[in-house]
């Protein structure tokens, strides 16, 4: 009876929690929407979500946040997958290493590292203009992708990867995965595509919709520097069209979600039993009685 009656506590805290936690995010979000469908003196009106697509610059800011997204996430995978299998497979006293390098952004402010990359950007024409390299600091600061965003979301988005790829290295027995592998005659980098990340699927798209979310939400790196991605524009478009500013972040917002629950779903193992064999297995399952 005490169990049971624990139980029923521990639900109720959990309920408890729960609303107040969809309270505390779907209140501001009805609010952003009652914002944008009711202008005073018209009344309710769709206005707001209907010029987003004709809006000046909503398109080219919207594709260009979407390429350097795909192109942060490329290389923070590129980065750390390699580092994090080399740490737990070949040397495993460079992971507290790893993990202090990884965590380093959480504790420089996005502002002193834009100060440091704008740093960089001013020594390298003043000291470089007569060398090859001079060509490579304009091209990574060319507006229509520029590369040196993709280099500073990469750091920024190196503490969140981190964690979610370790979680999942934690949760498998890599080094097993890769002695059988190669038992069966698999070299290293066909052990490491077939039987490692197949079974990372789940913490690889966990680590690029982390990243995902922190390059469409991004506005610091962005503004200092000059460029005008996504977040930039709903910010710049915010001072003359309020509404239209509000309705393009609720979009935004659910497009997120959009993706998390694609990434999500993307991420669980594809191999499941069909109903009509579990059906025809079921009858094995149960015990015979013996004849009597």
């Amino acid at each position: 009876m005490a169990r049971l009656t624990n139980r029923r506590g521990i639900r109720w805290w959990r309920g408890a929690v729960a609303a107040v936690a969809g309270l505390y995010f779907l209140v501001p979000l009805a609010c952003s929407v009652l914002f944008t469908v009711d202008v005073p003196g018209q009344g309710f009106t769709l206005s707001a979500y209907t010029g987003i697509l004709g809006a000046s610059g909503f398109t080219g800011s919207l594709l260009l946040t979407l390429e350097l997204a795909a192109a942060t996430i490329v290389l923070v995978l590129g980065l750390l997958v390699p580092a994090l299998l080399a740490a737990r497979l070949g040397a495993p006293r460079l992971r507290p290493l790893l993990e202090v390098v990884c965590s380093l952004p959480l504790v420089v402010p996005s502002v002193a590292l834009v100060a440091g990359y704008s740093g960089v950007l001013r020594w390298g024409p003043q000291y470089l203009s007569r060398t090859p390299l001079f060509q490579t600091f304009v091209a990574v600061q060319n507006a229509d992708f520029p590369v040196v965003l993709v280099l500073a979301y990469t750091v920024m988005s190196l503490p969140l990867a981190y964690r979610a790829l370790d979680a999942g290295m934690r949760a498998v027995d890599v080094r097993t995965l890769m002695e059988a592998a190669r038992s069966c005659g698999a070299s290293p980098v066909r052990a490491v595509f077939q039987a490692v990340l197949p079974n990372l699927r789940g913490a690889l798209m966990n680590a690029g919709f982390l990243t995902l979310a922190l390059v469409l939400g991004e506005y610091t790196v962005g503004a200092l520097l000059g460029f005008r991605p996504f977040a930039v524009w709903i910010v710049g478009i915010g001072g003359s069209q309020a509404q239209l500013s509000v309705a393009v972040s609720v979009l935004s917002l659910l497009l997120t979600w959009a993706l998390l629950l694609v990434f999500a779903a993307a991420g669980r193992p594809r191999t499941r039993i069909p109903r009509r064999a579990l059906a025809k297995a079921a009858p094995a399952l149960v015990p015979q009685e013996s004849a009597s």
